[in-house]
């Protein structure tokens, strides 16, 4: 039997006072909050849904975001293609008019003023930079000029004209996450926008009995490809061409050096990541020479940018030379407007993507804040009533111990 005495009507009363005091207290903190669960323990399988569903909301944001951002960049960079292209068609009708042969020297060397103009406004198109400053056709360099210009005298011009453009930037691209394990490839690499035909390689040395002295690993436009020691030639021309880039690898009937060429129009990059096969088949120089200007001294190349192709086109016409401004470089300007076009193909494609990808996640953030809302929010109606209960509970409460306190030991005793 319980003892009774004058504080124990006190403890009971304060101790049930404390405990509603509690309960009112989370109820104002759901109301205040708008949140069902104000800790772990008040519902801990609906507390692990809820930070799933809250960490995959913020990730669709940062998707989005990302979405976004890649959307801009290729606006700007198809903006600068276009009017490129603009150029180069321009260049066209230029090349088609000064190789006609009714023009004197005098009237070629005036269109050749023009034609350095357009190059200057192609080269700065090719360096043009993005609003936040990066570099928009450097490819992962994007804190660096895209390509570097080099002046010199050039025959039938009395001051200094561009000689020679070039390439500063890297072939690398950047993949930027815009859903679960889902990625978009941001290709900004000038070699390959600004280039006009397919790179050839042709070694002079003689590779037929060649072998890889040991296990080694070149790279070959970006990708690895790895040799064992004991390969012949033969073998490494079947692992380059079977390892996925736009290079094709053969064996030349005259030389037997290892030739290689694009399959589009790009510049060819190589180095000797492990080893020294590259070097020892005669196609580079030794290892501390960096892409893609480390080709060794005998190889012989074909095959430039659309920088090149005008510079061509313009040097023909301060010669008077009606001849070469309608043959060769006419043909290697129509390669370049093509590859132009392929490019703001692509990127036509890749804007399309990634508003797709905006209007998705979009579309993902309404279901997960549907989840999150079904998970962690409060039911205003229902709160409300159960603080209305809380307070006539309370307000009862107090009355009753009003009550009781004027009982004492002695009315126990009677």
């Amino acid at each position: 039997m319980p003892r009774v005495s004058s504080n124990l009507i006190n403890n009971n009363v304060q101790q049930n006072l404390r405990s509603q005091e509690s309960r009112t207290n989370k109820a104002q903190n759901q109301m205040g909050s708008q949140q069902r669960i104000q800790s772990l323990r008040d519902d801990p399988i609906a507390a692990g849904h809820l930070v799933r569903y809250q960490s995959y909301a913020n990730r669709v944001d940062q998707f989005k975001h990302n979405a976004q951002t890649l959307t801009d960049q290729f606006v700007y960079s198809e903006g600068y293609i276009n009017n490129s292209l603009q150029i180069m068609q321009r260049i066209r009708e230029l090349a088609v008019t000064g190789a006609n042969g009714i023009y004197g020297k005098d009237d070629m060397q005036n269109m050749a003023t023009e034609v350095n103009e357009l190059l200057k406004e192609l080269i700065q198109n090719a360096n043009a930079v993005s609003p936040d400053g990066s570099s928009l056709f450097a490819g992962t360099r994007t804190n660096r000029t895209a390509f570097e210009v080099s002046m010199g005298m050039v025959e039938g011009s009395a001051e200094a004209l561009i000689s020679s453009v070039r390439y500063n930037g890297t072939n690398e691209s950047n993949n930027v996450e815009v859903d679960e394990h889902a990625y978009m490839n941001i290709d900004r690499d000038g070699s390959k926008l600004f280039w006009a035909e397919n790179q050839r390689l042709f070694s002079e040395r003689d590779a037929t009995r060649y072998q890889v002295r040991q296990d080694s690993v070149i790279k070959v436009d970006g990708t690895e490809i790895k040799l064992n020691a004991g390969d012949s030639i033969f073998a490494i021309i079947s692992k380059i061409n079977d390892a996925g880039v736009a290079v094709k690898a053969t064996i030349d009937p005259i030389t037997n050096g290892l030739n290689l060429q694009t399959t589009d129009a790009r510049l060819l990059w190589l180095h000797d990541t492990k080893g020294t096969t590259l070097q020892d088949l005669g196609l580079i120089k030794d290892s501390t020479q960096l892409p893609p200007y480390n080709l060794g001294n005998s190889v012989r190349v074909s095959g430039g940018s659309m920088f090149d192709t005008v510079i061509a086109f313009r040097d023909a016409l301060l010669r008077g030379d009606s001849e070469s401004a309608g043959s060769r470089v006419l043909g290697s300007i129509d390669s370049a407007i093509g590859n132009l076009i392929t490019n703001i193909a692509k990127i036509g494609s890749d804007y399309e993507r990634s508003q797709n990808q905006i209007a998705k996640a979009e579309t993902n953030t309404l279901n997960v804040a549907q989840q999150i809302s079904r998970e962690g929010d409060l039911d205003i109606t229902k709160a409300i009533t159960d603080m209305k209960m809380l307070e006539y509970v309370h307000q009862a409460s107090l009355s009753t111990a009003a009550k009781m306190y004027q009982n004492s030991l002695l009315n126990h005793i009677k």
